[in-house]
């Protein structure tokens, strides 16, 4: 299958470098690093930055959390001047993938998290991934627009949370 050029610019080759809103340097890229640079960055997360119980509180936890991320999803990175500031994974299940994603709080409403999304979504398409979908709390606002953007649609909706769910 061909791709026309909309489709294929829809989604950068990483490693990507843009400048965000604030205009600081941003480079998204593949991560299959170790653990400690993505503990780092999750704990700047205070209880407001938390999301459906994510990221954990206490370190060790953190650490187990990210152990399996890193072992069985596929793994993005926004770093700033060497640091990571985001991060997006998408976890296989069955013939489809879960997405999470996670902008550091000082990091927020800067664009990281559409370049993150973009990002990830090639890199899983490059891989062969065909269907993406996340779980969403009906109170962020913010979250539902940027996967709106991304071109996420609801599936279901319960307990407070949408389904959304887009093809690659």
């Amino acid at each position: 299958m061909v791709l026309s050029s909309d489709r294929r610019s829809q989604f950068p080759r990483l490693p990507t470098t843009f400048a965000d809103h604030e205009g600081r340097t941003i480079t998204v890229s593949e991560y299959t690093s170790g653990s400690a640079p993505l503990v780092e960055m999750y704990t700047h997360f205070d209880d407001d930055s938390r999301s459906q119980g994510l990221p954990p509180r206490d370190e060790s936890r953190i650490t187990q959390w990210i152990d399996g991320l890193l072992e069985d999803g596929l793994n993005v990175v926004a770093r700033h001047r060497g640091d990571v500031v985001g991060h997006a994974v998408l976890v296989p299940y069955d013939d489809t993938s879960e997405l999470a994603i996670f902008v550091r709080p000082a990091y927020q409403s800067a664009g990281i998290g559409t370049q993150l999304i973009r990002g990830l979504l090639g890199h899983g398409r490059e891989n062969g991934l065909s269907r993406v979908w996340l779980t969403v709390s009906r109170t962020n606002r913010i979250a539902m627009n940027l996967y709106r953007s991304a071109g996420f649609e609801t599936t279901a909706s319960e307990r407070g949370e949408h389904e959304m769910e887009r093809s690659l």
